[in-house]
């Protein structure tokens, strides 16, 4: 693999904390998949350049918690004004038993696709479909996708032996697994995809779909023990709503969280999606267990469900990271809208906390508690942290080299910046991408991605649609 030296580059962020968060460059160089230096450099024989005049480098997302096959969902009018659980039923339980293996293939495609093109370079997939029998193969789908585009790719297998459907004449893609034939497939996973290395391209991660709901806890238990022998971590949802405080309390009589540190289900090696309704001793458990967050503020605001406490979070030890959730609650289901609302949300959720200092608070000074060095650092080192990809997240010396490479001065929206180098996540929209690199090697150039017709994509994405909206009826 040849040398690379990306030049004169306007900012860089390195999504490394505090006063690391930006390096002065303005040149970074890229050998054998790595960063090799970061700095003013000087070109060497026969290397390849990219001007970076007017631009801005981050590390590319991490993006930790997707469903790729809800891609084909997006806006669906029957649950597009519901909650999450009348959602569930009117949205992904009503139309993923229809879809079919080329819906599902396309569907990754194009999630995988809006990812890339928002400078995404590794994907953690929170894939349950699955049932008995299946004729096909989802999760070989996924991995060939990703592979195609070039992109790191974490499998977490979702699924379970419980359904929240009328077990009567259930659907064959809506009936449940049995513990037995979900622990096979997952033995079987890991031995084919998986990867243990620092920088691996393939991952595999024990989820069953959500704890209080996809399986009994005897059967929690043993997902944990037997991911923990396999050297795999552990995901799933959690907390999304009040909901959750309610089964888990009629069932259990306690609390979500503690449920989960019950059956094992707490510690560095897990992460859960959402989040959002949680109680300081909740927040305080998932700290001192370093248990991580996937923070989806846009699916957690178009669902109703709320904002969750990131910055408690945080304060209090656990680890955080971003991701876009389903495109079928998230019509953006993209790193730089996730992220751009990631910002605002975690300020306004700072606003919405504020007491007067007649009343014995701080005012708003809270609120300014949460910068776009943070929430870069929490989608690239974070997302990174949480999946045990220690060598990916962050531009250093010696770590891989993933990275974007976002305009700034084609774009109206960027104009007048005092700092440009916040654009990419302050300003929104759709990024000016110029270039994507995964592992050193390019993946988008000029907002396109080689060999892949978006307008076939597009042509076959609305046929696919009208198809399954027959089907359903």
């Amino acid at each position: 693999m040849s040398s690379l030296l990306i030049r004169n580059a306007t900012a860089i962020l390195t999504g490394v904390q505090g006063g690391a968060a930006r390096a002065a460059g303005p040149d970074l160089r890229v050998k054998k998949g790595r960063i090799a230096a970061i700095g003013k450099l000087a070109p060497e024989p026969g290397e390849r350049q990219i001007d970076a005049s007017g631009c801005a480098i981050y590390p590319s997302w991490v993006n930790t918690h997707h469903h790729l096959f809800q891609s084909l969902l997006k806006g669906d009018a029957v649950g597009l004004n519901a909650t999450l659980t009348p959602w569930l039923a009117a949205t992904p339980m009503r139309l993923r038993p229809l879809m079919t293996e080329n819906d599902f293939r396309l569907a990754a495609r194009i999630g995988l696709l809006e990812l890339a093109l928002s400078g995404c370079g590794t994907v953690a997939d929170h894939n349950y479909h699955y049932f008995p029998d299946m004729p096909y193969d989802t999760s070989a789908i996924l991995f060939e996708e990703a592979r195609k585009l070039g992109l790191r790719f974490v499998l977490c297998r979702g699924g379970g032996t419980q359904t929240r459907l009328e077990t009567k004449d259930l659907s064959p893609p809506s009936r449940p697994e049995t513990l037995e034939g979900f622990l096979a497939d997952m033995r079987r996973l890991a031995k084919e995809y998986h990867d243990p290395s620092p920088d691996a391209m393939q991952r595999v991660v024990m989820a069953p779909t959500t704890p209080p709901h996809s399986m009994l806890p005897e059967e929690m238990r043993e997902t944990a023990r037997v991911a923990r022998d396999l050297g795999l971590k552990l995901h799933s949802h959690l907390s999304e709503t009040v909901h959750y405080h309610d089964s888990v309390w009629d069932k259990h009589g306690m609390k979500p969280v503690e449920f989960c540190e019950t059956i094992g289900w707490l510690g560095d090696d897990v992460w859960f999606a959402h989040l959002v309704k949680l109680d300081e001793d909740e927040i305080a458990t998932l700290g001192k267990t370093r248990t991580g967050i996937a923070h989806c503020p846009q699916s957690n605001g178009r669902l109703g469900s709320g904002i969750a406490p990131v910055r408690a979070l945080e304060a209090a030890g656990a680890k955080i990271s971003i991701g876009v959730d389903g495109a079928a609650s998230n019509e953006a289901a993209d790193m730089i809208s996730e992220t751009h609302a990631a910002w605002l949300m975690a300020r306004a959720r700072g606003g919405y906390e504020a007491v007067a200092h007649c009343r014995g608070g701080r005012g708003e000074g809270d609120a300014a508690g949460v910068t776009v060095e943070d929430v870069v650092r929490w989608g690239s080192a974070g997302g990174a942290d949480v999946l045990g990809l220690d060598a990916v997240g962050t531009l250093e010396v010696g770590k891989a080299a993933d990275f974007s490479v976002y305009g700034l001065d084609r774009d109206p929206r960027y104009f007048g910046l005092h700092d440009p180098a916040i654009g990419p996540v302050a300003s929104g929209g759709t990024a000016d991408l110029r270039y994507l690199f995964v592992a050193g090697k390019e993946v988008v150039r000029d907002g396109r991605v080689p060999n892949l017709d978006v307008l076939e994509l597009g042509r076959q994405s609305r046929e696919a649609v009208a198809a399954l909206l027959a089907r359903a009826g």
